[in-house]
């Protein structure tokens, strides 16, 4: 018996700028995943494990409580117009956020930019999900969801490699300047694709909302 395995890449244009968008976003957070606990602690007046434990809680607690409502709303509101202009807004305090980290120097400064991020985020999934659960391939859904996670996981890998040698040689403040680029950088790619910027409704069924994190550690 022979098993023909398909390696086609083509996907539609929607899913491939969401993919790069994605790998962007993820790229730029990917940064700072492996060296944020050891900003915390080193850079931060006061901070200790706890705070780090603190910190992890309020991103995962805040973006947990705000992500099934935003989600309603978006499944609510007919056309996609809803959720490109929250996908967009999430990229850009996602960059905010990250841009914030470069200036804060206390415990509450940096509890307030986690859930600055949390907002990000919670928006920005069931947004990302919305759209790209509409414009898949009928005949290849596995694959455009496992092309997104490959490419993430792959630009994360490398960007968790790069961001722990850059800091170290450079100091944090040039990863969350690469972090806050590279979420603008998304953004932009997201908003200035023709077909995303007044997308046409495409469905009547609600999008179906999956589970997508980014790889931050807190």
């Amino acid at each position: 018996m022979k098993i023909k395995i398909d390696v086609t890449l083509k996907v539609t244009h929607i899913v491939k700028t969401l993919v790069l968008s994605d790998l962007f976003l993820m790229a730029g957070w990917g940064f700072i995943s492996p060296v944020f606990p050891v900003f915390i602690i080193n850079k931060i007046a006061g901070a200790t494990l706890t705070t780090v434990g603190i910190t992890t809680a309020i991103y995962w607690l805040t973006r947990s409580i705000i992500q099934l409502p935003i989600a309603n709303f978006l499944d609510r509101t007919e056309g996609e117009k809803d959720d490109f202009y929250a996908l967009v807004g999430a990229l850009i305090l996602a960059g905010i956020a990250a841009f914030g980290y470069i200036a804060i120097s206390n415990v509450p400064e940096l509890y307030f930019f986690q859930i600055v991020q949390a907002v990000a985020f919670g928006i920005y999934t069931p947004a990302w999900s919305g759209i790209f659960s509409r414009h898949l391939d009928e005949k290849r859904k596995s694959f455009d969801y496992s092309l997104d996670s490959t490419a993430i996981g792959i630009s994360s890998g490398v960007a968790g490699l790069l961001g722990g040698a850059i800091a170290q040689h450079f100091g944090f403040n040039i990863i969350f300047l690469s972090a806050g680029l590279f979420s603008l950088l998304a953004a932009f790619i997201v908003f200035t694709f023709p077909k995303l910027v007044l997308p046409p409704k495409t469905s009547n069924e609600p999008a179906e909302i999956r589970d997508h994190k980014p790889p931050m550690v807190g």
